[in-house]
């Protein structure tokens, strides 16, 4: 099982970072940047399709350092945690996508929204389904949140079976839910919750 595993930061908060079979997930840092410009920069038609409209400004190093910045403060917050995918490869890794929790709510709400994305060179290699396996004891268990939402366009089965593949299931349909290449776009709604999810790995561990 994926646990998380705290590292030592050069504040006093700890860096999150889970493990899987193949990958690791955990924070962006600045030592990131020119892998994460040469793979979003060479995936851009790729993500284009499935993503808010973004131009060559936003693969900026100012840009990027803005973005470190944020993915910290927002998870020592406990509203956001923004993940970089790497494949472990040896005593190496490659960056191959990202993956967001966001917008945590507490209280009666208790869920977090899920997204996610993947370079176009790995794509279809079931590592996006892998890593958003990990992410799951990360949300029932450390979080403890009792819901996790996640949302794609209809025609994307990819991003379905992904979802499908980790117990999610559908609940609904938006109507120009988000705006994707600056257009109003419609969306899949599916979801899980925690009950669904103990229920799935308790059958797995009595195999």
């Amino acid at each position: 099982m994926a646990k998380a595993v705290l590292w030592p930061w050069s504040s006093p908060q700890p860096l999150i970072a889970l493990r899987g079979p193949r990958l690791s997930l955990r924070l962006p840092l600045m030592q990131d940047y020119d892998a994460w410009y040469q793979l979003r920069h060479s995936s851009r038609e790729f993500l284009r399709p499935f993503e808010p409209r973004w131009t060559d400004a936003d693969l900026g190093r100012k840009v990027f350092a803005t973005r470190v910045k944020r993915a910290r403060e927002e998870a020592e917050e406990g509203t956001d945690y923004s993940f970089f995918v790497f494949l472990q490869q040896g005593r190496g890794e490659t960056l191959v996508g990202g993956i967001t929790l966001s917008n945590v709510r507490r209280r009666a709400a208790q869920f977090v929204n899920l997204g996610y994305w993947m370079g176009q060179a790995f794509a279809g290699q079931g590592l996006m389904t892998e890593a958003v396996s990990i992410t799951l004891p990360f949300v029932f268990d450390t979080l403890d949140l009792h819901r996790i939402n996640a949302a794609f366009l209809p025609g994307n089965m990819a991003s379905r079976r992904v979802l499908e593949k980790n117990g999610f299931v559908e609940e609904g349909f938006a109507e120009k839910y988000l705006q994707i290449n600056g257009r109003w776009e419609d969306h899949v709604l599916f979801g899980l919750i925690k009950e669904r999810y103990e229920m799935a790995r308790y059958a797995r561990r009595r195999v």
